[in-house]
């Protein structure tokens, strides 16, 4: 219905066939966004632009004339009084009422229109210098290295690292017609040439393909380390899914020495969950609509647990009861699955940590019973093994963990709903599972007639490329000509709501502009809109002099409580504070100590060491079981349900049994 694997992507169809910076600031400001560096900085001024840059201070000074200009210099050259200042209690803006969202409108011929400050800030960088991209990609080729990221990494990193693959592939054709050439003309060079390898040394993705890319680019590419650009969580999967896969040796380094956290994984690092765990597999019960009498009843429990957590996490909860784990991709059908294989009225599945995500899924279930579907619409677009009855059962089966979110889909909050609802009914809604359940119920909503999708952050690419391509294909001829009752001059602007983290607005630009480019599409825009809550930026009174010496009023508006960008005091982020602690200068450092390791020996080594990911459970032992094994094999599990469409043999004895080993 609203996640768009296959079987899901039938259900909406059906459906259908039946049936931060604010606005505000962003519409009063005369001068554009300036950004400034020195030239005596260690990378070149386009590279380091952008360094840190969500910490940097927006400031806003208005004097007696009640003229406004914005500036976001550096966090290094700020200007002494501005550093010095005390700082002054946090208060939002008077002026950050939601009149509309900024976005990013994607043209043809690669035209970006920025709307608002904030959407500037995220396409300064989709275009990077081509000697940044050609020095990054020379040093991964001859030090053999890979890199694997995030969707949601800082736009001025993503924006590099894009680059360097397109350039990479370019590179590779042209190898390959070289080769050919001199098969040809029976030339041999004698290998002094310098391979482009087949495989990208750049990968861009979700939490868990990035292991699967990691693991490739071991095999093809036979590199000697890989960098992960992530939080902490990440890199650790990422080194335990290639070590279960043979490359245990090859290093995985973080983008620093310090720790990334994520508010989701740690969520569940605490005794509460532990706690919450041991009561649900005492019992069973305790789902959507249990009664007293359903509690008291011992039911099989299955404990699915979102990948975006840690190693640790997986161990200790595969210690307490059965455990799968789950992406934002897979987790409806892995649920509905495992509810078939089990029976529905025996298994009690116990959901987290993301509470919005376990509370979304119920909701799901409970829009498939009230809006009257069928038992045989029920088998053919939701599940095959599954009538009103048994989703009915699931529902009230469903144990979800109530405390536990993202900091950054914690953002989409109530004013940001209500000003999609009044301003933007003209436009696709995406949502992340993980969003509350207002902006969830939207897309939700949306999705049943085709206008929207929930899932995760590549379904929600998909979807987006997916109607792009098919306004492209019927705005355009296949001689790339108008089509039949088309006007030349004659505009179509798709707008989506980008329910998610902005960092993925760079795959969604290199996407939308490979279609357009495709089609030879000249009238077809998209319009990212980012729904960025009035929350979403601080404001801080400081006095200072105009340059002509009249008295001005200095509001600077921070960006994100804690340096993060676009956080609010109420917890939540337009762009997430974690990821953004990888940044280009951070890959280059590590690059160089690559470099210098074979030759200073030691000294670098032990500095590379200190980037490796967490390691708590080596060396650990869990109810006379290697920990990492306990850890590791709910991802096992996951694996296997992924191929094989249904839940292991051993999985399922262990959930009836009661045993986790």
């Amino acid at each position: 219905m609203i996640i768009r694997s296959a079987a899901i992507h039938r259900l909406a169809t059906s459906l259908a066939r039946r049936h931060s910076t604010s606005s505000a600031v962003r519409n009063r400001l005369a001068a554009p966004c300036v950004i400034s560096s020195t030239a005596d900085d260690r990378r070149t001024p386009s590279t380091i632009i952008s360094t840190r840059k969500y910490r940097d201070v927006i400031s806003i000074t208005t004097n007696t004339n009640s003229m406004m200009a914005l500036q976001s210099p550096h966090r290094r050259h700020l200007s002494t009084a501005a550093a010095t200042s005390a700082p002054s209690t946090p208060s939002a803006p008077p002026a950050q009422q939601i009149t509309s969202f900024p976005s990013l409108i994607i043209g043809p011929k690669h035209q970006l229109s920025p709307q608002g400050s904030f959407a500037e800030a995220q396409a300064a960088f989709l275009e990077p210098p081509m000697e940044t991209v050609e020095n990054l990609l020379d040093q991964l080729i001859d030090l053999k290295v890979g890199i694997v990221a995030h969707y949601y990494m800082d736009v001025e990193l993503q924006g590099v690292l894009h680059a360097v693959k397109r350039r990479q592939m370019e590179l590779l054709r042209q190898q390959k017609l070289n080769d050919e050439q001199q098969q040809q003309h029976a030339n041999d060079d004698g290998g002094t040439q310098r391979r482009i390898p087949e495989y990208p040394l750049v990968a861009i993705a979700d939490s868990l393909k990035m292991g699967d890319d990691a693991v490739q680019m071991c095999s093809k590419n036979n590199i000697n380390s890989i960098i992960c650009l992530g939080v902490d969580f990440m890199s650790e999967s990422v080194s335990a899914i290639m070590g279960r896969n043979g490359y245990p040796h090859v290093p995985v380094y973080r983008a620093t020495t310090k720790h990334i956290g994520c508010s989701l994984a740690e969520s569940a690092e605490g005794d509460n969950y532990k706690a919450w765990l041991y009561k649900s597999a005492g019992g069973g019960g305790g789902g959507a609509a249990s009664s007293s009498s359903e509690k008291e009843k011992k039911k099989s429990s299955l404990h699915v647990v979102y990948i975006n957590t840690s190693l640790e996490t997986k161990a200790i909860s595969s210690s307490i009861m059965p455990t799968i784990t789950c992406t934002s991709s897979n987790v409806l059908q892995t649920i509905l699955q495992a509810s078939a294989q089990i029976g529905p009225e025996e298994l009690q599945i116990c959901y987290g940590p993301d509470t919005y995500m376990g509370e979304n899924l119920v909701s799901l279930l409970d829009a498939v019973l009230s809006s009257g579907w069928s038992d045989d619409r029920i088998k053919s677009d939701l599940h095959p093994k599954h009538d009103r009855s048994t989703i009915r059962a699931l529902r009230n089966n469903m144990n979800v963990y109530p405390s536990g979110n993202c900091v950054v889909h914690h953002m989409f909050g109530h004013s940001v709903v209500e000003t999609v609802l009044k301003d933007y009914a003209d436009a696709y809604v995406t949502a992340h599972l993980e969003v509350p359940g207002e902006m969830f119920q939207i897309a939700l909503r949306k999705s049943l007639v085709d206008e929207g999708v929930v899932g995760s952050t590549s379904n929600i690419l998909n979807f987006i490329e997916q109607k792009v391509e098919e306004a492209a294909k019927k705005m355009t001829t296949t001689d790339s000509k108008p089509a039949v009752g088309v006007d030349s001059d004659e505009k179509t602007r798709l707008k989506f709501i980008l329910g998610t983290e902005a960092g993925m607005v760079t795959s969604i630009v290199r996407s939308v502009q490979d279609i357009l480019d495709s089609n030879a599409c000249q009238n077809v825009e998209a319009e990212i809109i980012f729904p960025v809550s009035s929350e979403a930026v601080m404001g801080v009174d400081n006095e200072g002099d105009s340059k002509d010496g009249t008295s001005s009023a200095m509001l600077e508006v921070v960006p994100g409580v804690a340096g993060g960008e676009g956080c609010s005091t109420a917890g939540g982020c337009a762009t997430c504070p974690f990821m953004k602690m990888n940044d280009l200068d951070a890959v280059h450092d590590i690059l160089d100590m690559i470099g210098h390791s074979s030759s200073t020996g030691n000294k670098e080594w032990q500095l590379l060491s200190k980037h490796l990911p967490p390691n708590r459970l080596a060396g650990k032992v869990i109810n006379g079981r290697d920990a990492i094994d306990f850890g590791t094999e709910p991802i096992v599990f996951m694996r296997e349900f992924m191929k094989e469409k249904r839940l292991s043999d051993a999985l399922v004895e262990r959930v009836k049994q009661g045993r986790t080993n």
